[in-house]
């Protein structure tokens, strides 16, 4: 007997018992998340914060996978592929690591176990209702429109729970009644809400597939209406292409890629819209098979073109891997577009018949590929680093030209260690190109050195040292960071040779203010301005712009003693100085 022969008579336990595990499921996520932080931040081991956050993975893919897809018909089958399931998702999350950790590319492994699993589930749910390894494309387009919906319902669902519960805190605050407010406060409660809603919802809907396929139907209808749109738009696009020619392409944005793949998968969304998942859902309203048929032969083009670009940019720049990345993406929407054009060219107008097995196919396919790339197997960093560095070593990238900040925070472990291999065994300019690199925190700190470094190079040629001109030491322009002078009407540096202090005087224009920023010599020997920073003097009557600047220009610059009052308690200096 079928799921559908026995099961779709009232289940009225499904929705309470759902809310039941999806509290206990938000429960467990909270308490072994917030294990996972205090671990990560108190420890300096990864490792059992990684376990942790595993232990979070294995439990929200546990409980997600067993509400979609538990019935009362075999039961123990939905069980047994959720908690294995969610097995291989824990230990995919504690390979690939803590987030924090994840170079370019790593949140791409994340939808790819995400896709693994989407995928997988309506699969299993169409062999669960033939009771063997049976795969109707009917059942599993039909279970993976209806997971879709019933997701995306139970996410709004959610947000209508949570706004409810803030309405009701903040009606019983008026009248001096805190509890509801206090325990949306507590994160254990917003994550015990926030399951039970989401597992109430799916329980609802799942008794409730008429109004479940009513609502699908009305989706895929709306969708089907915008085929001929995009299909009219996506052929005049390849035509026009014939005119324009593929350059204005790559002048007009680096995100080429990004919207022809955007396009392919629009077209494929909008045109299995169209077909149904079966010969009695097609449509059979000629504008929208037309459209169907206008977007199943852009696809290919589009794949194509999308590789034509991310080929040139390898070209022009090598493999990054974001670059890999694109690359699978791309060579997915070929499969895909190659795909239904054989379909069109064996089934011609009846081609719809022939691309539902190859869909089938292509999710088997795909499904894998994703399992597998959600895993460090492949890895991109490695593959980019070892393209870049021999890019490098082959002077085909000019020592200022090389992203270090890709180089050494993008492409993980690989990535850092070439940095630290050029810094020893590069030419010159690499060399020291690569020791700063080793010396940034992060990616955003290695910018700003680059950033002061190239403001510094500048500054040397309108900075006029007083009281005579002096080689600077290393580092001591550098240390005043953004406070070096772009386009300064005048800037003078007071520097005598072996002190451990500098001043810097900058005037922008003729009626501001002079700045006056100080950097110092510290225990390690490198130059850094203290942290109260530069000091600007008072405007209004308290300074002539005018005559202070001539007075920079003109090289009237001094230090002097200054004795200041401060109150003394004991011996010991206590509260501010003032005057």
């Amino acid at each position: 007997m079928s799921v559908k022969e026995m099961d779709r008579d009232d289940w009225a336990m499904r929705p309470w018992l759902m809310a039941a595990l999806g509290a206990f499921a938000g429960l467990l996520i909270h308490l072994l998340w917030f294990k996972f932080l205090l671990i990560h931040f108190l420890t300096d081991s990864d490792k059992p914060g990684d376990l942790a956050l595993a232990a979070t993975a294995f439990v929200g893919a546990a409980g997600t996978l067993t509400a979609f897809t538990l019935e009362r018909i075999r039961w123990r089958w939905a069980l047994i592929f959720s908690f294995c399931t969610a097995a291989v998702v824990a230990l995919v999350t504690y390979w690939n690591g803590s987030p924090e950790n994840w170079s370019a590319g790593g949140g791409w492994r994340a939808v790819c176990i995400a896709l693994a699993v989407g995928i997988a589930a309506p699969l299993f749910q169409a062999a669960r209702d033939e009771g063997g390894r049976r795969f109707p494309y009917v059942a599993v387009h039909g279970h993976a429109w209806t997971n879709v919906v019933i997701w995306c319902a139970g996410m709004v669902f959610v947000g209508i729970v949570f706004a409810l519960a803030y309405l009701l805190s903040a009606l019983f605050d008026l009248i001096g009644i805190r509890l509801l407010s206090n325990l949306l406060r507590q994160g254990w409660f917003g994550w015990m809400l926030a399951g039970a809603a989401f597992g109430a919802a799916i329980g609802l809907f799942r008794e409730r597939d008429r109004i479940v396929g009513m609502l699908q139907r009305v989706v895929v209808s709306v969708l089907a209406v915008l085929a001929p749109v995009l299909g009219a738009g996506l052929l005049i696009f390849l035509v026009s292409l014939i005119f324009t020619g593929l350059t204005p392409l790559w002048e007009a944005t680096k995100s080429t890629t990004p919207i022809l793949l955007g396009c392919v998968i629009g077209a494929l969304i909008l045109a299995n819209a169209v077909i149904g998942n079966s010969d009695e859902e097609e449509s059979r309203f000629a504008p929208l098979r037309f459209g169907a048929i206008a977007l199943a032969v852009a696809m290919l083009p589009f794949a194509i073109i999308a590789a034509v670009s991310t080929g040139a940019r390898i070209g022009q720049y090598g493999l990054t891997p974001d670059r890999l990345w694109a690359v699978v993406f791309v060579a997915i929407a070929i499969a895909y577009g190659a795909a239904y054009w054989w379909a069109l060219a064996r089934r011609r107008l009846d081609w719809a018949a022939a691309v539902r097995p190859a869909n089938l196919l292509l999710a088997f396919g795909l499904c894998g590929v994703a399992l597998i790339l959600s895993t460090p197997l492949i890895s991109f960093n490695a593959l980019s680093t070892r393209d870049q560095v021999a890019r490098i070593k082959r002077g085909a990238i000019p020592a200022d030209k090389i992203d270090w900040a890709a180089l050494a925070f993008e492409f993980g472990g690989p990535g850092k260690a070439a940095v630290r291999d050029l810094a020893k065994t590069g030419t010159p300019p690499v060399r020291m190109a690569a020791a700063k690199a080793l010396k940034a925190d992060n990616r955003w700190h290695l910018a700003g050195m680059a950033e002061t470094s190239r403001k510094a190079d500048r500054a040397r040629k309108s900075v006029i040292v007083l009281p005579r001109p002096v080689p600077l030491p290393e580092g001591l322009l550098e240390s005043f960071g953004w406070q070096l002078p772009e386009n300064a009407r005048t800037a003078r540096l007071l520097y005598h040779p072996g002190e451990h202090s500098a001043v810097l005087v900058v005037q922008s224009c003729s009626d501001c203010g002079p700045i006056v920023a100080v950097t110092r010599l510290d225990a390690k020997g490198a130059w850094k301005m203290p942290e109260d920073g530069p000091a600007v003097p008072a405007s209004g009557k308290a300074f002539d712009a005018k005559a202070l600047g001539e007075a920079i220009a003109a090289g009237r610059i001094d230090i002097r003693p200054v004795t200041r009052r401060q109150v003394f308690i004991d011996g010991k200096p206590a509260g501010a100085v003032f005057d």
